[in-house]
């Protein structure tokens, strides 16, 4: 019972599951009038991550270096939080080409939570530890910390047990003053206020996090080398519609005709960042990857030294600008 009342005191005090009395007759309103009260209270929720920005940019600076010399990207959270770092990793290796492993998302309770609640999972950083290690975390990788709460035990035990094995430790929350933002090195609090329906943090602090682990995972691939200006150079073409974007994003860039970039892709198997420089670089298939690798895979230094040993001027500018639409 003292350890009941001790966590609903801990509750609270958090501002994500703070009550609206304004909002108590909620459920007497028109669709119409509660769908405008929602969309009002997601208007909130950019102002709230611009604040965290600062954080935010210096996490992933500090993640890329580590992942540039090899380390990996972990994500780490229960319920909502751990499934939108599921989410975020699992799009990377489609997006951005990265390895199996490379960006891993750890749910408390497992696979099966993504699905189903598994009771009691998220009270357990000794969970969390052990899916760490069965990993085999490095000091060379990052381990992000995701909770609304900031004080979700699974979350706290990760960036705990990550920052004692000489990982870089990222602690997301959406209250200040989080134990989590605490025991992280780096603390990116997003305080998005209390919900629409009380405690129900996969609305505004769901969103806050969607938002911050899109930056996160992106502005780091970018650091990486994996776009070409706004172009996504190391889509990994697994289906038809990424081998039709991937004939595109060629074409953007280079402003080759269909037949030249059906050929540079053949030359190079398909490898769009590899393709690209083929034709701006006026190099063979194999030359572009001995280049890309000498670059440690960005585009913009293998055009630079494709251009010397042709002894032209370097290429310049962004690339084209792609239309709107998919």
């Amino acid at each position: 019972m003292t350890a009941d009342r001790s966590l609903r005191a801990q509750l609270d005090a958090l501002t994500t599951e703070a009550f609206r009395p304004d909002l108590a007759d909620i459920d007497r309103l028109s669709t119409l009038e509660i769908a405008t009260l929602m969309n009002g209270e997601d208007a909130t929720v950019p102002a709230a991550v611009a604040a965290g920005l600062p954080r935010l940019a210096a996490a992933v600076d500090a993640a890329a270096a580590r992942m540039a010399d090899g380390g990996r990207l972990v994500y780490a959270g229960a319920g909502t939080a751990g499934r939108l770092g599921v989410l975020d990793a699992s799009e990377c290796p489609p997006t951005f080409n990265t390895a199996p492993g490379e960006v891993v998302g750890l749910v408390a309770g497992g696979p099966a939570a993504l699905l189903t609640a598994v009771e009691g999972a998220e009270d357990r950083a000794d969970l969390a530890a052990a899916a760490l290690d069965e990993l085999g975390l490095t000091a060379a990788d990052t381990v992000v910390g995701v909770s609304a709460s900031g004080r979700t035990p699974y979350a706290v035990g990760a960036v705990r047990h990550a920052r004692a094995r000489g990982a870089l430790t990222v602690g997301l929350s959406c209250n200040a003053g989080s134990p989590l933002a605490a025991a992280a090195e780096h603390g990116i609090e997003i305080v998005t206020g209390p919900e629409l329906i009380t405690g129900s943090t996969r609305l505004k602090a769901g969103t806050a996090q969607k938002l911050v682990l899109n930056m996160f995972s992106t502005i780091t691939m970018i650091r990486l080398g994996k776009t070409y200006g706004n172009l996504m150079v190391d889509v990994r073409a697994s289906n038809a519609k990424l081998h039709a974007r991937s004939r595109r994003i060629v074409a953007l860039a280079t402003g080759a005709e269909e037949q030249e970039v059906e050929a540079a892709l053949a030359a190079t198997g398909g490898e769009v960042k590899n393709a690209i420089l083929t034709l701006l670089g006026g190099v063979d298939g194999p030359a572009a990857a001995r280049l890309l690798a000498a670059s440690g895979g960005h585009l913009r230094p293998a055009l630079q030294a494709a251009a010397r040993a042709r002894g032209d001027a370097p290429p310049g500018g962004a690339p084209p600008r792609p239309p709107a639409g998919d």
